[in-house]
């Protein structure tokens, strides 16, 4: 029965011995069976049995997301086709979707890190789980589906959209688990409210949010409106999916990294040196245990830091800042919308949406804030609450922007991931 499993509370040396060992068996796999790694590996003068210490692994080639590309579709397959019986792939957004191939066993892996996720959160055998995450290509869906039914969950498959139908089977259902993004919670929240419900009533006790960025300030808005505990959780397509790392809810200080599949580091993003824990960076990641598509030093984007286990021996990342490539320039300064939105959520009669529009200003660039407020209000209460919101963001961050309050309903929602970026100057 899936718990807790002993390997979450080892003494750091088994933790480390079965790393190191998984990690030589990692690089071998993918060194023998991807001609991209072995011709990474080789232009580099490194070979998989160079590695004696974890350390080692610093001196092996980055993967990159140009690189998945660039072998699509199954390239980077390190096994028979035949043997993948799982594909998943990102949106292609910014060009050729990146393939993801899952054998069996790695399906099997996948669920059981989903279910550890779940059972960090609080989650329980018995529990019926709630899954507004997108199904098909994205991993978000299927990936909680099945973590969620490993864990010994009555699972609700219903996705994202169709709003006020989430919340009659809210209602009607009575889940104690939802699993969903941050951004479409407010959403749901917002639709019970206007129907004369009272979110705080639900049967809902536990949220597990992932796949965007997001504040503890906005942890505390979604708790309070929703009487629940809000519980972080990180994954990426090209690792496995969401279930890499997961907040334990009796600390809720940060995610725990399953370790013993996944190993992270920190890394400078200019100049791809290693950083030690405790300091920001880009996480990287070195699958240990994937059989169709090995991910060696895949560089994710995702700015965070390493921190010590608390609730795990295994060490905790710090909630996702941002991308590398969502962070704004502005005037010589490094912005991530999720700096702007810890700032808004300090201003009393804002609410949680928002969308950060960049704009041409001469010749820099410039963010107009657009933001709703909780209620409807008149032009000068709206006036009041731009310029606290711009004084926040000035003094906190540093930069000077044209923030305008709209009225409830008025700034874009999304189904899914939140964009809360629109770049009017590309």
């Amino acid at each position: 029965m899936p718990g807790l499993h002993s390997i979450e509370t080892a003494g750091i040396d088994e933790l480390r011995a079965l790393q190191l060992e998984r990690l030589k068996w990692s690089l071998g796999h993918a060194y023998d069976n991807v001609a991209h790694y072995r011709e990474a590996f080789d232009a580099a003068e490194r070979h998989p049995k160079d590695l004696r210490t974890l350390e080692d692994l610093s001196r092996v080639p980055f993967l990159v997301k140009e690189d998945l590309r660039l072998n699509y579709p199954f390239g980077m397959f390190a096994v028979p086709r035949q043997d993948v019986i799982r594909i998943h792939a990102s949106s292609g957004t910014t060009g050729k979707p990146t393939v993801v191939g899952y054998t069996r066993n790695d399906i099997d892996v996948w669920s059981d890190v989903m279910a550890r996720s779940m059972y960090a959160a609080g989650g329980r055998r018995g529990d019926i789980a709630h899954v507004a995450y997108g199904y098909g290509l994205f991993t978000g869906g299927l990936g909680a589906h099945y973590g969620a039914e490993r864990l010994g969950c009555t699972v609700i498959p219903m996705s994202g959209g169709q709003t006020e139908k989430q919340v009659t089977l809210i209602n009607d259902l009575k889940p104690r688990i939802i699993l969903i993004t941050p951004s479409y919670c407010l959403s749901l929240i917002d639709e019970m409210e206007n129907q004369g419900l009272d979110p705080r009533a639900t049967s809902l006790e536990i949220g597990i949010f992932g796949a965007e960025p997001w504040s503890d300030e906005m942890r505390v808005q979604i708790e309070d409106r929703l009487g629940i505990h809000a519980v972080d959780l990180y994954g990426l397509s090209e690792v496995i999916g969401p279930g890499v790392a997961a907040e334990c809810i009796e600390t809720k200080d940060g995610l725990t990294v399953w370790e013993d599949h996944f190993y992270p580091e920190i890394i400078d993003p200019d100049t791809g040196e290693a950083v030690p824990d405790g300091e920001e960076g880009e996480l990287v990641i070195t699958s240990l245990t994937k059989e169709a598509m090995p991910v060696i030093r895949y560089r994710t984007s995702d700015i965070t830091r390493l921190l010590p286990g608390t609730a795990r021996t295994m060490r905790r990342i710090e909630r996702i800042k941002g991308r590398t490539d969502d962070m704004l320039i502005i005037r010589g300064v490094n912005v991530y919308p999720s700096q702007v939105e810890v700032e808004l959520m300090k201003v009393a009669g804002l609410a949680p949406h928002y969308q950060l529009e960049v704009v041409q200003q001469g010749n820099v660039k410039g963010i107009i804030v657009h933001v709703e407020s909780v209620d409807q209000i008149d032009p000068d209460t709206a006036g009041d609450l731009a310029a606290s919101a711009t004084r926040h963001i000035k003094e906190n961050i540093g930069i000077t922007v044209d923030v305008r309050v709209e009225s409830p309903g008025d700034v874009a929602r999304s189904l899914g991931k939140a964009q809360r970026v629109v770049d009017r100057t590309r």
